[in-house]
């Protein structure tokens, strides 16, 4: 191998204080590198890669685990790579190898945006390092890349290649990394349609942790980002390390700890049996793995998430655009019954609270008038929208002429075997035997790993495009793969290249109709990852649209995912999901802490409400700007019924803070909310000795209303200043970090809003 550096510290000094850092060891001996540490950035600031290489191994020689730990090096955990070739070729010393076990040897060692010193065997600071390697004996080819990312993250794949002269069956290969013994308890998230994104936390124990996604899709029980910590870690508080497999497919994630060895944590691709067999020189490539880590608890791995997130959005044009619009969805106020005269009267209502985009759902194509039949007819339907009342052009014309973008509804990837499309291609459906598997929701799915079938899902989808003034698509996804494999195939497993069709098909899509904005809405929350968020500018957060329940999804969404892609929209007062009655003031400030939206028949509002609605519109269009650019933070709160939220500028200068009351406290007296606060430098929060203002947001008591009035609006008591919660005083970031922010005590289903203001 070429000359190389003993050791590379992998990070961007750029990303601030939630930067991770990953310290790799490259042995003289051609072996693979290995890593040696890698966390929070600050912990090792000032230091070389030497330095902690020399820690690290110390009297004892602790040797770190290799980019690709091999049974050869000494592993007797699951292997990262597991595969065999059916039939060995005969190998360069004459032997005939099944290449189930490897042993690389390092070929190259490429580094990008790299600082090192002059002379072979110095360290070396790089964004980016490229491993290449080799095993002549089993026949296969090597290339791990590792990034720093902007924001703060890490992420690392592996491709490997099939370098020898017989087909190589490829089980699984996955990116591992090692952790500290002091991460010691593990969070991840479990779920279901309507619930998505529950948290589950649980002991490190000895043996092999393992989460397997096997929908096809990114599922509505996803692990999300599994993070494992000091244990009692917080939003706010402790030393975190996460990994997220960034694939909208099969996933697995894997937690590994050995008495012997130390604790490994990685993830990748579910590869079904049968499913990737390499030809000779043909190459896998893994998903990207996402890294984090913070001593800042969960928020400081969100905050992470969401810079990356809005840094390569901007920078490839994927980012939502600003200022996200306020959406009105007709699904719930009309299902499938499409009035012409009823929807311009809803878009009409629409554009008096000040709705911004009025997006049309399912049921405007083919024979679509309920859910059995249609679906993969993309045209238009003379039914639901006759040309004598100038079609569907002329809900659009009027949707535009209200000020308004229009959206509409497709589900590309399905197919509903009562449609013209099924009968004239019944193959194109996946398919484990060539027949007809069970069916969900009336529904198959249309096979992406074909050219032929994604180009007609493609032409067909552009038609509509071109011939309707559409700015935004909502791309729905509503059943999960079963027996998904391809008739082109023979039947084998095809998830992986149906995956990787949906993204060219989507990128293609954005590609011939720049200007429309895109969703990704699977159900509510059943496809939303580190990669679809880079392809679309919004995500359905959940088909639950109870605001009550509504809290806990959007709490832990926004873990991964940046607020302006949660789309987050008022229902109507009585819970479609539920049969709840949740107030509206409840309904709105909910819906303010995402990408703003209304799913109500508002024609069937009252006056009053209408009015309350435009109201909210409007505190939404004021501090969105705010809302979609600064950092989320969640407060640990000591009472378990009271969850305190907010937004913090990146500057300082201002907060939109939220307490919000979901039950009946046990305690008489109110719960301070302490607010995130820039103890140092650089660190994202208030800054300690500016002084704030605080003023209410929404409705508030009026003392002349009298009790019962004040009490509509969740209040205990009108006795509180209408100026705000610190009346004209205006306190020190310090103070309301450390003291807290006094807001009084409300009914359940309450949220209280303040905006802080540097003065």
């Amino acid at each position: 191998m070429p000359s190389h550096p003993s050791a590379v510290l992998l990070t961007r000094p750029d990303a601030g204080p939630e930067a991770a850092a990953l310290v790799l060891a490259v042995p003289a001996d051609g072996s693979l590198p290995r890593t040696v540490w890698w966390g929070p950035a600050s912990q090792v600031a000032g230091a070389s890669a030497d330095d902690v290489v020399a820690a690290r191994l110390g009297l004892l020689g602790v040797q770190g685990l290799a980019v690709l730990p091999e049974h050869s090096g000494g592993l007797y955990t699951r292997p990262a790579l597991r595969g065999h070739r059916p039939a060995p070729a005969t190998t360069p010393t004459g032997a005939e190898d099944p290449a189930w076990s490897t042993a690389f040897r390092v070929t190259d060692l490429q580094l990008a945006g790299h600082d090192d010193a002059e002379g072979t065997g110095a360290a070396a600071a790089s964004q980016r390092v490229v491993v290449v390697a080799e095993d002549r004996v089993a026949a296969l080819g090597l290339r791990t890349e590792l990034e720093a990312l902007p924001g703060g993250l890490l992420r690392a794949r592996h491709a490997l290649t099939n370098d020898g002269a017989s087909p190589y069956a490829l089980e699984g290969l996955e990116v591992l990394v090692p952790l500290p013994d002091e991460a010691a308890e593990v969070l991840d998230h479990t779920g279901g349609w309507l619930h998505e994104r529950v948290p589950q936390r649980a002991p490190v124990r000895d043996g092999l942790w393992l989460r397997e996604n096997r929908t096809g899709k990114t599922g509505h029980d996803a692990a999300g980002d599994v993070v494992v910590g000091v244990p009692g870690f917080s939003f706010e508080a402790g030393e975190v390390r996460s990994a997220a497999v960034g694939w909208s497919g099969n996933t697995v994630q894997r937690l590994e700890r050995s008495p012997s060895t130390q604790t490994t944590l990685g993830g990748g691709e579910l590869l079904l049996a049968g499913e990737t067999t390499l030809a000779p020189g043909e190459s896998y490539t893994t998903p990207w793995l996402y890294l984090g880590a913070s001593t800042r608890g969960l928020d400081g791995l969100a905050a992470a998430n969401h810079a990356f997130l809005r840094a390569v959005g901007e920078a490839t044009g994927a980012a939502p655009k600003r200022p996200v619009p306020v959406t009105l969805n007709v699904w719930e106020a009309v299902w499938f019954d499409h009035d012409l005269p009823r929807l311009l009267r809803l878009a009409e209502l629409a554009a008096s609270v000040g709705v911004e985009r009025f997006v049309l759902d399912d049921g405007w194509f083919g024979a679509r008038r309920d859910d059995t039949a249609g679906l993969g007819d993309w045209t238009v339907s003379p039914d639901a929208w006759p040309d004598a009342e100038g079609g569907l052009g002329a809900l659009a014309e009027a949707v535009h002429g209200h000020g308004m973008q229009f959206g509409l509804w497709f589900e590309p990837e399905m197919v509903n075997p009562d449609s013209d499309l099924f009968r004239a291609h019944p193959d194109w459906v996946l398919s484990a035997r060539g027949t007809t598997p069970t069916l969900e929701r009336n529904q198959l799915v249309l096979d992406l790993s074909r050219d032929e079938v994604r180009e007609h899902v493609r032409d067909a989808v552009s038609a509509v495009l071109s011939a309707v003034p559409v700015d935004y698509v909502k791309w729905d996804h509503n059943r999960d793969l079963l027996e998904a494999g391809g008739g082109a195939a023979a039947g084998r497993p095809v998830v992986s290249a149906h995956t990787a069709g949906f993204y060219r098909l989507l990128d293609e899509l954005r590609a011939l109709h720049p200007r429309v904005e895109w969703e990704s809405c699977a159900s509510g929350g059943g496809r939303v990852d580190l990669e679809v968020l880079q392809h679309v500018q919004r995500v359905w957060t959940s088909d639950m649209t109870d605001a009550v329940a509504r809290q806990d999804v959007q709490r832990w969404m926004v873990q991964q995912a940046p607020p302006e892609y949660l789309g987050a929209h008022v229902s109507a007062p009585v819970s479609h999901q539920t049969h709840r009655t949740v107030p509206l003031d409840f309904r709105a400030a909910t819906a303010l802490f995402g990408a703003f939206g209304i799913e109500w028949d508002v024609s069937t509002a009252s006056e009053e409400d209408r009015a309350r609605l435009a109201a909210w519109v409007a505190v939404f269009k004021e501090h969105r700007g705010l809302l979609h650019s600064g950092r989320t933070w969640r407060a640990d709160s000591p009472d378990p019924v009271v969850r305190s939220h907010g937004v913090v500028a990146l500057d300082g200068s201002q907060a939109l803070v939220a307490q919000v009351q979901m039950g009946e406290s046990w305690v008489e007296h109110p719960v301070p909310v302490r607010l995130p606060v820039a103890w140092n430098p650089g660190d994202p929060g208030l800054e300690p000795e500016l002084r704030y203002r605080a003023r209410w947001v929404g409705p508030v008591p009026e003392p002349d209303r009298g009790a019962r009035a004040n009490a509509r609006l969740g209040w205990r008591s009108g006795d509180v200043d209408a100026s705000g919660p610190l009346g004209g005083a205006a306190l020190p970031g310090a103070v309301l970090g450390s003291v807290g922010l006094v807001l009084p005590r409300r009914f359940p289903w309450s949220v209280t809003l303040v905006h802080l203001q540097a003065v």
